[in-house]
């Protein structure tokens, strides 16, 4: 898949004022996450419940143009030992599928302990279980994004 980066990719394809989307891939839902133009803050924007995939891309594509989106970073699911299960390989799908209707690039990132993370996060802020369960996902691809976006700043 030659629309995959790496993560060294990612500087020399922002240009002012575009923005990276982070997204975590679950069954049912999509959790989106955005960062800030200069690249080192992510926010937790959305969960999108998932309907079809034609319906899920159009949207995703349509969101990452009105926010200037310029790629997508997924969260790759491995299993704790690096290996890859069932669910990298549907991110993988995933990832072909919307390769055929758009040219953005996508960066996969390990987010092994992201949905930890963003629970933990939550629970600090003594976050309700209601709005734990409906925000989820979106806080989760905020971690994912934010892995990436720190990375960023040491290279």
């Amino acid at each position: 898949m030659s629309n995959i980066i790496e993560i060294a990719d990612v500087p020399s394809l922002h240009s002012r004022n575009k923005r990276l989307m982070g997204l975590d891939l679950g069954t049912k839902t999509i959790g989106i996450a955005i960062s800030d133009v200069r690249l080192t803050i992510a926010t937790a924007r959305e969960t999108l419940q998932r309907k079809k995939f034609t319906l899920d891309a159009q949207y995703l594509i349509a969101m990452a143009e009105k926010e200037d989106i310029f790629a997508f970073v997924l969260g790759l699911p491995l299993n704790m030992d690096g290996s890859e299960g069932p669910r990298v390989q549907a991110t993988r799908a995933f990832v072909r599928s919307m390769a055929g209707l758009t040219d953005m690039p996508f960066l996969l990132w390990d987010e092994r302990l992201s949905t930890v993370a963003a629970e933990e996060a939550m629970l600090a802020f003594d976050v309700s279980r209601k709005k734990r369960a409906e925000k989820i996902d979106a806080v989760a691809a905020a971690f994912i994004l934010q892995g990436a976006l720190d990375r960023l700043q040491l290279n």
